[in-house]
């Protein structure tokens, strides 16, 4: 069976953390973050800089960005992006992508390189719609665990657990990045940067299913596996 690559689109708190997790229990993809990637770079830098076209990128620089709530540099995110990319490949994974390519700098490199490496078939794009209102209530209500950074989902049944029901680490709120401003910030800078995106998967003849994130999580699940065949 060939190798395969599903990305899945979406603002800020649309869910594809969730979803990406659930097609990867269900289809065992390996779950490419790229915020993680760009986390694990930040604790512990694998180069002193990175220079690309003669431009020198250090991590410190980055990881002021992110907290921000701003993208990183375009050439920084996908340096790592395609090294980590090219590895899994020849490992022979069949990829989930959430939220990736983040910019058109990155689409122009990253979405050619997975049509050369899984085949333009092979490539499935899901969309998943919220509006912006929903999207800041989500974030700002929104925790991880602290080992696993496992996504948990805020309503009555979770409100009150302080504790990961999937590894027994804490949960805690991401500093600054779920902050509402912070999320104010992230939600333009996906408008402006991220959502361009799918005009290249367009022009590359990659179709980009969309799909109502505003519904409970299992219709959201049932909609994306339908989008994906």
């Amino acid at each position: 069976m060939a190798k395969q690559v599903i990305i899945i689109f979406g603002s800020p708190g649309a869910g594809k953390g969730t979803q990406a997790e659930l097609l990867k229990d269900k289809l065992g993809f390996y779950y490419f973050e790229t915020s993680k990637i760009l986390e694990r770079e930040f604790k512990n830098p694998s180069e002193k800089s990175i220079e690309i076209n003669g431009e020198k990128f250090d991590a410190s620089d980055e990881k002021k960005l992110w907290m921000e709530g701003k993208l990183c540099s375009p050439p920084f995110a996908s340096y790592l992006v395609e090294k980590h990319i090219r590895k899994l490949a020849e490992q022979g994974e069949s990829l989930i992508l959430a939220g990736s390519p983040r910019t058109v700098y990155e689409g122009e490199r990253v979405i050619p390189l997975l049509r050369e490496l899984y085949g333009r078939e092979n490539i499935k794009v899901v969309l998943i719609n919220i509006s912006a209102k929903e999207a800041i209530f989500r974030n700002s209500h929104r925790r991880i665990c602290e080992l696993m950074r496992h996504p948990i989902l805020y309503n009555k049944e979770t409100e009150k657990l302080t504790i990961c029901p999937l590894d027994g680490s804490k949960l805690i709120r991401r500093k600054g990045l779920d902050d509402p401003e912070i999320i104010k910030i992230r939600l333009k800078e996906y408008v402006n940067r991220t959502y361009p995106v799918i005009d290249i998967f367009e022009k590359q003849h990659i179709k980009v299913q969309k799909i109502n994130g505003e519904q409970f999580v299992a219709a959201v699940h049932a909609d994306t596996l339908k989008a994906i065949k």
